[in-house]
């Protein structure tokens, strides 16, 4: 039979997409379109249609919410107008820390991300003042699943991933491992330097745009269901990074000198770019347990480890002659108490108890040894206040040591009727301090610059407003997103006055050991950001597929600085750093399948405004467009998918020099071929 309106044998798969399950929004497990709280949701076929290599790569391709920009010191990453130093990172609900925290996660082995676009400090604690990017694991229940892919492309360019399932009796075991490379690039291998007379005089650099590297992530998780109320399970993982930076690499400075007549002479030397590679090292281990004594009640117990090493391996220099040298240690641990209990039909209540202990050594701040520990008690109610009318109320404790008590609220009204959702929020956020801010001394040679340590920090604290109404139907799904963001406290550096200098002996001394610039880290900014997000989904006849998302972002950042003449401060007003006020996303895709071959044929589009840089000025706006294709072959038992397809088709690059505010640093059009392998 000819399936009515012409649509094909994937429309079940197709639908299942547009309402899955998810839990991020509230911590329990609710259809998206009955979901208290709003969650965009990626699918694991969305993320492989768009052949991404990695999360960064996949978010800023599929919403417009996340943006991403990438340089010679990494990839940074900005959601609903402020960096992911304000996002909290889950994997399976288990909070991640660290530096590298992006790309310690194998694409391939994703089923789901779910991405909270909010303050959600009640539920997950510091850091969640934008939002929560929740990674949900591939769980397969085959009794054996192997799957691997391999991604290649120009610039040496590869992507290795390898995700094994076996599931025996009660045991079960999820191995994932994934390799990623690539090599140095340049777009434009000249650097600029400005003259008093506005000359612009352009040298060559050896310098990479994006840095050479070659990184490996494993991970383990091993389960046992104990009986029908009791599992278990014990996870491992490890990760390392080594930079693979060209040690040939040479690049000028610029030196002025007066002249007999008043004016300035300059030269140019030239130097060798680097003198070492970064190594990056991370590992963790967890364990926990489910205990369901009755249908009504469900309790969870999570232990979490997260360790951390950052080190310069030094080749063989006059100055430093090939050793390694430790830059920074961060050591992360969690344990939480959770609890769900269904009191009634009407009434679900969500509470616990959550530990967190941090420590950090770093070499290059100066910090021998230092420590924090953090108290949470926290509860959440869901009530079912009427026929299509729901509220949420929650509320948590946290007591620190150095930062005392705090109160953070959250509370939502949620209506729903028919396809009609109507979803309206407040809640409150907060940012503890990191060690690095409370305790890292840092001095600059080059610019004469003292950083030093300011231990009374105030934690960062915002209020978020947030409307959303969503129309759903069996093919179609569009959501609007309207949102506040008000930060205050937020820590930056603040230069020291010169009175300040003079009144306190340890800074005079620095003074007069000819650090002309002293600082310290305050809470002397605050921002507030608004926006509007607009997303559809349509599923069409004959195996078409059309999405696309909207954000508008409008963010006013409040910054103090002195005035060096006056040694007064003085307010200035500019959006807030790497925010794009104008951004959208567009994926057309179409599926078909004859007997046992299948094809997926997607373009995805990422449009971009002009990205605002608080030490560079503006970025141009610009735009990439991707043409993926797969080819899937079915058999008895097991699949093979090889791709092909082009990056950047209409080769939109940013060839400005270098110590530009670059739009993008992608090497233009590019053909890049996978081949996923499935038993």
């Amino acid at each position: 039979m000819v399936p009515m309106f012409g649509y094909g044998q994937t429309d079940g798969v197709r639908q299942i997409d547009l309402n899955p399950v998810v839990i991020t929004g509230t911590g329990t497990y609710h259809k998206n379109d009955d979901s208290p709280i709003a969650v965009q949701v990626i699918s694991a076929k969305q993320l492989r249609d768009a052949k991404a290599t990695n999360l960064q790569d996949a978010l800023s391709k599929l919403t417009p919410n996340i943006t991403t920009h990438t340089n010679g010191m990494g990839t940074f990453v900005n959601f609903n107008g402020v960096s992911d130093d304000y996002v909290v990172i889950l994997v399976n609900g288990k909070r991640m820390s660290g530096d590298d925290r992006w790309s310690r996660i194998s694409i391939d082995n994703i089923k789901r991300v779910e991405i909270l676009p909010g303050t959600a400090s009640v539920l997950y604690g510091s850091e969640a003042m934008a939002g929560v990017i929740n990674i949900i694991t591939d769980d397969s229940k085959d009794d054996v699943s192997v799957a691997a892919n391999t991604w290649v492309s120009s610039k040496g360019r590869m992507t290795n991933d390898l995700n094994v399932d076996v599931n025996v009796g009660k045991l079960s075991s999820q191995t994932s491992y994934a390799h990623q490379q690539a090599d140095n690039w340049q777009v434009n291998n000249l650097q600029a330097f400005q003259e008093n007379d506005g000359v612009e005089v352009l040298k060559l650099t050896g310098r990479p745009m994006s840095m050479g590297y070659k990184s490996w992530n494993a991970s383990e998780r091993l389960g046992w269901v104990v009986s029908d109320k009791l599992d278990v399970y014990a996870s491992g993982n490890y990760y390392d990074n080594t930079t693979d930076r060209p040690q040939s690499a040479m690049y000028f400075t610029q030196k002025s000198t007066k002249n007999a007549n008043g004016g300035k002479d300059y030269s140019y030397t030239s130097k060798q770019a680097y003198t070492y590679d970064i190594y990056h090292q991370s590992y963790g281990y967890g364990a926990g347990a489910r205990w369901v004594p009755n249908e009504r009640t469900h309790i969870y117990l999570d232990l979490m480890s997260d360790n951390f090493t950052s080190k310069y391996d030094y080749w063989q220099t006059a100055e430093k002659p090939g050793y390694t040298e430790v830059r920074k240690r961060t050591h992360y641990f969690n344990e939480t108490l959770k609890g769900i209990f269904r009191l009634a039909s009407w009434n679900k209540l969500s509470g616990g108890i959550e530990l967190e202990q941090s420590s950090l050594t770093s070499a290059s701040d100066n910090i021998d040894s230092e420590h924090l520990a953090t108290y949470h008690l926290f509860a959440q109610d869901e009530v079912k206040i009427a026929d299509g009318l729901e509220g949420v109320l929650g509320l948590r404790y946290t007591y620190n040591r150095n930062f005392h008590s705090n109160l953070t609220p959250n509370v939502a009204l949620f209506f729903h009727k028919g396809g009609l959702k109507i979803r309206l929020s407040y809640a409150g956020g907060y940012r503890i301090p990191t060690l690095s801010q409370l305790y890292a001394t840092d001095q600059a040679k080059t610019t004469k610059r003292c950083t030093v340590p300011n231990a009374s920090l105030k934690p960062e604290k915002n209020h978020f407003w947030n409307g959303n109404v969503e129309y759903s139907t069996k093919w179609l799904n569009v959501s609007i997103n309207a949102f506040v963001n008000r930060i205050r406290n937020m820590i930056n550096y603040r230069t020291m006055t010169q009175a300040e200098i003079d009144g306190d002996a340890q800074l005079t001394q620095f003074y007069n050991d000819g650090w002309t610039i002293i600082r310290q880290r305050d809470n002397i900014d605050r921002a507030r950001i608004s926006g509007v997000n607009v997303n559809v989904k349509l599923l069409l006849p004959y195996g078409f597929s059309l999405s696309g998302g909207y954000t508008y972002t409008d963010s006013r950042a409040t910054t103090v600085t002195l005035d060096a003449k006056t040694q007064q401060f003085v307010e200035t007003k500019t959006p807030v750093d790497k925010s794009v006020r104008n951004v959208a996303n567009v994926s057309a895709g179409w599926d078909h399948t004859w007997n046992g071959y299948h094809l997926n044929i997607s373009l995805n589009g990422h449009i971009q405004g002009e990205r605002y840089s608080s030490t560079y000025g503006y970025a141009p706006r610009y735009q990439q467009w991707d043409l993926n294709t797969t080819h899937s072959f079915n058999f008895a038992t097991f699949c093979i998918e090889p791709g092909v397809g082009v990056e950047n088709i209409f080769n939109k690059r940013d060839t400005r020099p270098w110590n530009s505010n670059f739009s993008t640093i992608h090497p233009g059009r590019s053909v890049y071929v996978n081949c996923r392998v499935k038993l």
